[in-house]
């Protein structure tokens, strides 16, 4: 049933354009029909409301500073040079807290005498 419907949705689109199984929207359409949502949700960041933004905002906010690494924010944003992420990484203060907490942890059981 599921792939039925797949494949009806896939028929319905077949020839629209040359290389593209479905239609998709432009960056430049994407980033008009967020201001429109910005505009009716009463949205003001003092920023634009962009996909660029959003990329941003999943990888620092979402991933990042909810322990996600930085290979998988690398993957999920299909970069493929980790420096390229790292622009991306702003590490929030709750993220280097944790990470120091975890390092504190793992280096206090070797420091004990012997």
């Amino acid at each position: 049933m599921v792939f039925a419907k797949a494949g009806a949705i896939i028929e319905k689109w077949k020839g629209y354009k040359k290389g593209r199984l479905l239609p998709y929207l432009s960056n430049q359409k994407m980033n008009q029909w967020l201001k429109v949502i910005a505009v009716k949700a009463n949205i003001n960041t003092g920023r634009s409301l962009t996909t660029h933004a959003a990329r941003h905002t999943f990888a620092t906010t979402v991933a990042l500073s909810n322990g996600a690494s930085m290979e998988l924010v690398q993957s999920m944003l299909g970069h493929k040079d980790i420096r390229t992420t790292a622009i991306y990484g702003k590490i929030v203060k709750k993220r280097q807290m944790s990470e120091m907490i975890k390092l504190k942890e793992a280096v206090e059981p070797s420091m004990e005498p012997k």
